[in-house]
């Protein structure tokens, strides 16, 4: 055997792609898949699983995530789960009396894509508790603001949600940057859901809610087609409207007052206004009448002004 023959030597245009330790980036790349491997892994209070089709992406894929935090694990076609199971393929939905099924056996999902359902053998997965999940909106990036387009986690959060476990749904949720959204954006369905005891009454409020949804969509279309947007008028001064009309009737009083004034005017040197019945009253409290003035006017010199209406 030649010398250096089992050696492995990296191919040349590896050679550059080094770390600051001085090791090739697929050395440094097994080294941290090892020391994760050795660290200690997230512990969740009750069991976590799902069946993983890989139908989504694994960079969005929120259960692939909290299987790299160790969170949930994947179950092969063919295994069932003792819990409950969150999947299309339910027959009831999730209710307040699910609580002792979870806390004894825990929850699971179902990933795989909403357009890709009929690839998915559900007669080959799920479990005794199969369980639909009543109407929610999704807060995810993909599906934002969608009814019942939850991801992964969203309906292992929304189980928690329901059967009472606020704090397991949160503490899923916080290992994304949009989760705590998603309890923010159904906390008024939440409640209601919580508040009911089995799968009928849950259904009754679901039922409550959507006949609610429909009865202000048609107000709102009703409103749009009986107001004419051009009639409502600057929508901005709404609010003040009260006020705009006072001060607009304060302006045409003024005005008209104005108009209807006919009081005499002149105009000093400067070409200033001057009415007449202030020029009188002037005189008068200065205590001079009017005779004394027409006689101190008819005494008086007459006052030239230079072009630039200096006194001269």
């Amino acid at each position: 055997m030649g010398k250096g023959k089992n050696k492995t030597h990296e191919p040349k245009n590896e050679r550059q792609q080094r770390g600051a330790n001085g090791h090739s980036a697929r050395q440094n790349h097994k080294h941290m898949e090892m020391k994760y491997d050795k660290s200690e892994k997230m512990k969740f209070p009750v069991k976590l699983a799902m069946w993983d089709f890989d139908h989504c992406d694994p960079k969005r894929c929120s259960g692939k995530k909290l299987e790299r935090l160790g969170l949930i694990r994947s179950l092969r076609v063919g295994q069932k789960f003792q819990g409950v199971v969150v999947s299309p393929n339910g027959q009831g939905v999730v209710c307040p009396n699910d609580l002792e099924i979870v806390e004894q056996h825990g929850a699971s999902v179902v990933e795989c894509s909403w357009a890709r359902l009929e690839e998915v053998p559900f007669n080959k997965i799920g479990g005794k508790y199969e369980r639909l999940l009543p109407y929610l909106v999704a807060a995810n990036q993909v599906n934002y603001g969608r009814p019942w387009r939850l991801n992964c986690v969203e309906a292992l959060a929304a189980c928690f949600a329901i059967v009472g476990k606020m704090d397991w749904a949160s503490e899923l949720l916080s290992h994304f940057s949009w989760g705590l959204g998603f309890l923010d954006l159904n906390k008024e369905l939440l409640e209601i859901y919580q508040r009911c005891t089995d799968a009928d009454s849950v259904k009754k409020a679901e039922k409550e809610w959507l006949e609610k949804l429909e009865m202000e969509t048609q107000e709102r279309k009703s409103h749009t087609k009986k107001t004419d947007i051009w009639m409502m008028g600057n929508i901005n001064r709404r609010g003040n409207g009260v006020q705009s009309d006072e001060l607009e009737s304060g302006e045409d009083s003024e005005q008209s007052g104005l108009e209807n004034s006919e009081q005499p005017i002149e105009y000093d040197a400067l070409g200033n206004a001057i009415h007449v019945d202030s020029v009188k009253s002037r005189i008068m409290l200065s205590g001079v009448s009017e005779d004394e003035e027409s006689d101190f006017g008819e005494n008086e010199k007459p006052v030239n002004y230079d072009s630039l209406g200096n006194l001269i």
